[in-house]
């Protein structure tokens, strides 16, 4: 086995990543506090095609209208800011509400009373739109208002002690299941 070199890999440029087809899902991150989860989950998004990446409350956006790039999210999403569709909300209620209204379902990632095991979800079940997820700040999770407005919580199974992650690494491999069920299934 022989390790690839990057010219090897077909990388999209940002503008055939913009022009090519999605994977339906945005990503919602509600008052996620750290620049460093912001650039990995914009990197993680780049690296599935997710349609698009909206950013909510205190969760920082990529540009800062004194400096320009922010450095901590660039540092971390190696120029995914850039090929990733974004969009800023001051709460995610908003953007749960336009969700809606564009006919997509909305599912809190959280441990919840009810929640679905994210093992047992089936994408296609949902709307014909397509789905959005919403992962929470770091300490806190997905606050129970959103939550109240969501069509359900989807739940990562854990066995450790901790029962958490970081919000990165959720987002991860909730995206990961996505693509799996969309793109890697035969239907």
């Amino acid at each position: 086995m022989r390790k690839l070199r990057t010219i090897e890999m077909n990388r999209l440029s940002v503008d055939q990543f913009r022009q090519s087809e999605k994977l339906p899902l945005i990503v919602v991150l509600d008052d996620v506090r750290s620049l460093h989860n912001v650039g990995s989950v914009f990197r993680t998004c780049d690296a599935f095609r997710v349609e698009a990446l909206w950013l909510c409350g205190i969760t920082a956006i990529p540009t800062d209208t004194k400096n320009g790039v922010r450095a901590e999210i660039h540092k971390t999403a190696l120029g995914a800011e850039e090929s990733v569709s974004w969009q800023y909300f001051p709460t995610a209620q908003e953007a749960v509400r336009q969700l809606h209204d564009n006919h997509f379902s909305v599912f809190a990632i959280e441990q919840a009373e009810g929640s679905t095991p994210l093992q047992q979800f089936r994408v296609q079940d949902t709307q014909p739109r397509g789905c959005a997820v919403i992962l929470g700040n770091e300490v806190k999770g997905v606050h129970q208002e959103v939550i109240d407005l969501c069509d359900g919580c989807l739940e990562i199974p854990q066995f450790g002690t901790k029962h958490s992650m970081n919000v990165s690494v959720a987002a991860g491999i909730v995206i990961w299941e996505f693509a799996r069920q969309l793109l890697l299934i035969d239907h």
